[in-house]
């Protein structure tokens, strides 16, 4: 077995360190019913902590063989249906998707020590939910979701770019409508664990969790 080089791992925090990322809403962090309402709270603090993207998060899919993949993402709109993202559907995930509509998400906000788990089946958003969405995007973002064959080999930069200037010029001054291989996935929780970090991995777990998007939910405290 290879050794870590000196110094590449960071070591484990000590007293001194957890006291200085004490939590000071320690009492009142998990003081909610609504799972939504619970991690709206924790997105508004990491929005305010974060130094950029708050609102990113890691998307695990599945092939058809069921062989996991993973990837950042951005969170782009979460309300009690649940947590929404756009993607072209002819990249990886969107085929993933196509045959396994089943996803994991992991938002993990470093400098609030906080993170949460979401798992949960898959759903395609309504037409005119993406065309809302696909119209509040910079232009320059519209024009790369029509020149952008994403996930698929790329000879060059120079071929990228060259597609970018051809859409560009193809659409001109007029409006850019969402491409027919762009839309968005909305993840229907049935599982959501909100964790904290505490001193000596003494973490705290709480997770909400129901067998349909129907069903109540089941709050649990588990061992860290």
């Amino acid at each position: 077995m290879s050794k870590s080089k000196p110094g590449l791992i960071p070591p484990s925090p000590d007293a001194d360190a957890y006291a200085k990322t004490a939590d000071a809403n320690a009492a009142e962090i998990f003081d909610r019913e609504d799972p939504f309402a619970l991690f709206a709270d924790w997105l508004e603090d990491a929005k305010r902590k974060e130094p950029n993207d708050a609102n990113a998060m890691a998307l695990a899919t599945a092939d058809a063989d069921g062989l996991p993949d993973v990837r950042m993402v951005l969170l782009k709109d979460v309300d009690p249906d649940g947590f929404v993202f756009y993607t072209n559907l002819e990249s990886a995930k969107g085929r993933q998707l196509a045959v396994n509509a089943k996803a994991a998400l992991c938002f993990h906000w470093k400098s609030l020590r906080r993170q949460v788990r979401v798992r949960g089946l898959v759903q395609p958003v309504a037409a005119d939910e993406a065309d809302a969405y696909f119209a509040s995007r910079a232009r320059d973002s519209r024009i790369g979701a029509w020149a952008s064959k994403q996930s698929r080999p790329l000879e060059s930069r120079f071929a990228l770019e060259k597609a970018v200037a051809r859409e560009a010029a193809r659409f001109g001054l007029g409006e850019v409508p969402r491409p027919p291989h762009w839309s968005g996935f909305r993840i229907v929780p049935v599982s959501i664990e909100f964790w904290r970090d505490r001193p000596f991995r003494l973490h705290d777990r709480m997770t909400f969790s129901r067998p349909d998007s129907h069903s109540p939910w089941q709050v649990d405290r588990l061992y860290p």
